[in-house]
């Protein structure tokens, strides 16, 4: 499959770069600096896009490639790929889900975890000496809190059933109840989050659920409340979210993602009450192999002209 031109839409993982370029002819978005005029050049001859959480392909680029045929994200997400433009041009779109799930909800508990016991600056506490000084302050306990979780698809599911194990209530907040699951319905985030104790962010980001996370919900969390992100950034109000880490009026935060990434607000790097992470909800080695294993499998289905493996449009 060499003679067919794929473009990867920015850096994602070695393996999947080297099996691209195994079987196709790969060109890295990120080496050229004059995108218009690449596209312009070789607007009839990409056949794919490989997209990630990162960048995918708006409706500029598929207006720019007319050959294209499939775009195949690297990621569960696919809020970089405009869904619309591609069923009204006929392209093909397919995601990697339920591989990454185990991964980004193992971190979902981490990151309770790690804010409540305070993980992270209790391991600096032990670095910098301090520990010789005194014992270290008392935390806040895990076990038995109430979760509440935004989203209960296969993540919002997964995270449920491992809290579920820590004995802790579940509640949930979706675009319809679920009528095969025992976990409580709340039929609004400001519902859930005056419900629970630690609340979940673990949905689609789509033009619904954009600052899903508000003021309004920031402050029917509380002072107690936890805020746990491994959805996307803009699922969160971020300027809302860092005033009322700042001001006292939330109580903590997990945060694996933020609005405008790589770039986190620096408020809140002097906070104990904030575990920031970059980004790496499924980043495993294992977990990255059958992301990209997943990718080659559909685009190698496409143009054998068999079915998609993981299918979106």
């Amino acid at each position: 499959m060499e003679s067919i031109n794929v473009l990867m839409a920015c850096p994602m993982n070695d393996y999947l770069e080297k099996e691209l370029e195994k079987r196709f002819t790969v060109f890295k978005f990120w080496n050229y600096p004059d995108k218009p005029k690449f596209l312009a050049t070789h607007s009839n001859s990409i056949r794919a896009i490989v997209g990630s959480a990162t960048a995918g392909a708006d409706a500029a680029m598929i207006e720019a490639l007319p050959k294209l045929e499939i775009v195949a994200s690297f990621s569960v997400g696919m809020d970089k790929v405009d869904l619309g433009k591609c069923r009204e041009k006929g392209i093909r779109v397919s995601n990697t889900p339920d591989v990454l799930t185990d991964d980004v909800a193992d971190l979902a508990i981490g990151l309770m975890l790690a804010v409540l016991r305070r993980l992270c600056e209790s391991d600096r506490y032990v670095r910098s000496g301090k520990w010789k000084k005194g014992d270290y302050k008392l935390t806040t306990k895990f076990s038995g809190k109430s979760v509440g979780i935004i989203g209960l698809g296969r993540i919002g599911m997964a995270i449920a059933k491992r809290a579920e194990a820590f004995s802790c209530p579940i509640s949930y907040y979706s675009r319809t109840e679920k009528t095969d699951s025992t976990y409580k319905y709340y039929p609004s985030v400001v519902e859930l989050a005056s419900n629970c104790q630690i609340l979940v962010v673990a949905c689609a980001l789509t033009d619904e659920t954009r600052h899903i996370i508000n003021r309004e919900v920031i402050d029917a969390l509380g002072p107690k409340g936890v805020l746990i992100n491994i959805g996307r950034g803009p699922h969160v109000d971020e300027p809302e979210l860092v005033s009322a880490l700042v001001e006292g009026r939330l109580g903590g935060a997990g945060l694996d993602v933020f609005e405008h990434e790589p770039h986190v607000p620096e408020e809140l790097f002097g906070l104990e009450n904030v575990v920031l992470l970059p980004h790496v909800g499924s980043g495993t080695v294992e977990t990255r192999q059958a992301m990209a294993d997943l990718v080659i499998g559909n685009l190698e289905a496409h143009f054998l002209n068999k079915p998609l493996l993981t299918p979106v449009v």
